[in-house]
Formats: C-alpha cells, structure tokens, sequence
C-alpha cells in the first residue's frame, strides 16, 4: 500500500475523508461538507481488475481511469487534496474471493454487501480514523441519526435510490464515524446540486455492474478464475425425473428460465441446487415461492438482538418490495424469518435485511428457505415448451 502523508490537523475544524469515486454523488458529498465547515480530503481506491495490458487493458469500473481523473479534477476544483489508496490485492484476496467462493458453494452473493462491509467501511473507514479524521462520508443514499445515545441506520430521503440495504452490515462503533451527506436529498436533487457548484460530473451515468466483471458476464469471470471444477450435472423436477443436464451450478441462478436447454409443456426454472448430487431442481412459476428462510452472519445494527420474535418488512434483495415478517433471533448469528405471504424468488447467498419503517436493524446472508408442501406438485411431461 502506498502510505500517505497528509498535514497536521486544524484541531478548530472536523476532518472528513470522503470515498470519491468521480462520480455526482461522492462530488457533491464532499462539496456539501466543505460548505458545512468540515476539512474535507478526497480519497479515491484503486482495486482489483483483471490483469492485461496495453490501453484497451480492463479495469475495475470503481476506478477507471477517466473516474479517477473526474475525481481529481472535482477535488481540484473544490481545493481539497486529493490521494488514491491502493487497495487491489485486499479487494481480490476478499470480495473477489468471496464471490468465486460463494458461487462454488451454489449460492448467489451480493459482493456490493460484502465489498462495504470489508473494504469500504472495514479497511478505508480504518485508513481514515489513522489519518486523524473524525469522519468518513461516502455518496450513499442513507441517513445516520442518533437517539438516545445510540446511531440508527435510516433509508435514504430518495426511496428509488435509498441503499440501506447494501449497507445492513454496520456496527455502532462503525456508525458513530461515519457521514452519508447527500442522503438527505434525492437524486434530481443531487444533480442540481452539482450543477449549481459547477461540478463537471453533475450529468455522468452511473454504473450499474460488477465493477470487476469487465463484460459483464459472471458465468465467463467464475470459468476463468475458479480454481474448482464445476462438472455436468442432471437437471431434476420436482419428481425427481431427469429433464436434461446442466453445465456446472454456479452458473444458474434462482428463478432462471432462459438458458435451460430443457423442454416442458409448461416454463420451468431454477428452483435449488443439491450441491450433495450436483443436480440442478427446477418446476413450475407457483413452486418459486417460499415462505420462511434462515439467514447466518446476521448483523444486529443495535448491537444487539431483540428478546423474541419481532416483526419487521424484510428485503430480499436490494430493489425487491419489503415483505411483513416475523423475525426471530436464532444461536450463532442466526434468524429465521416467517413472511406474510409467499415470496418468489428468495437466493441462497443475497442479503435478508429487516427493516422497521425506515430503520434499518440489520440483516443476514439467506442460508436456505423453506418451501410450502403444496408446492411440490407433479410437474408435467416433457414436452411443447423449450427452456432456452
């Protein structure tokens, strides 16, 4: 890592590192705090990418290159110094681990939760405290609010852009260090803000990849990367019968109709994965649904679990619609979580995250659901309808 040197303090004044990404929200974050009286620092990471070479060599869509030169030339322009932290062999031994291990096992990951939770509010929040800051601000859709002696996580004021959700993973003592300057505000409301600064990046697109995938296309990522074998395995209704054969399970998701190769007389999808087989379970749209699941690693954002049962909207992943549930704490940050009413399309892998109106209490990764028994019909013959 590159070690940085930045100046002595100005002990009148808070100092603020600010996660800039050279993108409007992470631009007008750190001009909101500058305005606010703050001693803002920009702090850009440069992670992981695939290796290659030459100009047309891929890069991690965090920090391109052109991002990194938008947010030099906001910090710039601000007059705030500006540093990049290299941090790419860190994000390959953890989040891009992760997701090639997860995926080994046959579940789904959200690297986003796990990227947050390790990198940017783990080793960067950590960086930040060590250079004397009070703060670390990042562009997030979110508010952190105090009452009665303890931080709560709300969603953001924006609820098409709130990201709560990707940010469950918190612990009080994280929380009481960190600022989410534009949550208070909503996207268009951003923009303008940027514009109004005079900002250069008040109009650029965001992405919504990966940011290792360089293609886009995980199943190619896992094939180049994963040191596991992924072998050919049957495709199994419901009944057990054998439809077809798939081409290795991490490279089908929950709820995946496309791409089967299977033929039915009505459209199947992926319902599981027996890993202990290696076979592929698919059936009917109805058989989807689930109505419990236990989530492992659960975070409890209070810092601690409630007593009992507890009811709570629950998301299953990160733009899904909240589902009433009750929640019920389980031993070894474990919880068990009973919805309302089916819920299609629950991954082993993603996020659970419970809510009570707009706080955030925390959440889990899905460890497996429970299916209702009336799910597990007889599917019908092969036949007129081709997976594909």
């Amino acid at each position: 890592m590159n070690e940085l040197s930045i100046n002595p303090r100005d002990n009148n004044r808070q100092r603020v590192v600010v996660a800039m990404s050279g993108g409007v929200d992470s631009s007008v974050a750190a001009a909101l705090l500058l305005e606010q009286g703050y001693e803002v620092i920009g702090m850009m990471m440069r992670l992981w990418s695939e290796p290659g070479s030459g100009p047309a060599a891929p890069a991690n869509r965090c920090c391109t290159p052109d991002q990194m030169a938008d947010a030099r030339r906001v910090a710039d322009q601000l007059g705030i110094p500006f540093y990049v932290a290299d941090v790419q062999q860190h994000f390959r031994q953890t989040i891009v681990q992760f997701f090639l291990d997860e995926h080994d096992a046959g579940r789904t990951p959200n690297p986003c939760v796990e990227c947050n939770r390790q990198i940017r509010f783990g080793y960067l929040l950590d960086r930040a405290l060590a250079l004397d800051a009070d703060f670390l601000a990042t562009g997030h859709y979110a508010r952190v609010v105090q009452e009665d002696g303890a931080y709560l996580l709300k969603q953001g004021k924006d609820s098409h852009k709130d990201q709560s959700y990707v940010l469950h993973t918190f612990r009080q003592s994280q929380l009481a260090h960190v600022l989410f300057p534009v949550g208070e505000y909503t996207k268009d409301e951003v923009r303008h803000l940027a514009r109004d600064h005079g900002l250069p990046v008040a109009s650029k697109q965001e992405s919504q990849d990966l940011c290792f995938l360089n293609d886009g296309n995980y199943r190619r990522f896992i094939h180049d990367h994963s040191t596991q074998d992924h072998p050919t395995g049957p495709i199994l209704d419901l009944n057990e019968r054998e439809l077809g054969r798939h081409e290795g399970l991490p490279f089908y998701t929950i709820g995946q109709r496309k791409g089967l190769g299977i033929a039915a007389a009505e459209p199947l999808f992926v319902l599981g994965k027996d890993t202990a087989r290696n076979a592929l379970i698919v059936g009917p749209r109805e058989a989807l649904g689930a109505g419990e699941l236990v989530a492992r690693d659960v975070n409890w954002i209070s810092g601690r679990p409630p007593a009992g049962p507890t009811r709570a909207e629950v998301k299953i992943r990160y733009k899904a619609t909240p589902i009433q549930s009750v929640v019920t704490p389980l031993d070894g940050n474990q919880a068990h979580v009973a919805f309302s009413t089916l819920v299609p399309g629950v991954t082993p892998g993603q996020a659970a995250v419970f809510y009570e109106g707009d706080t955030c209490l925390g959440g889990g990764l899905i460890r497996d659901t429970v299916q209702p028994i009336n799910a597990r019909r007889k599917t019908p013959t092969a036949g007129s309808v081709t997976n594909k």
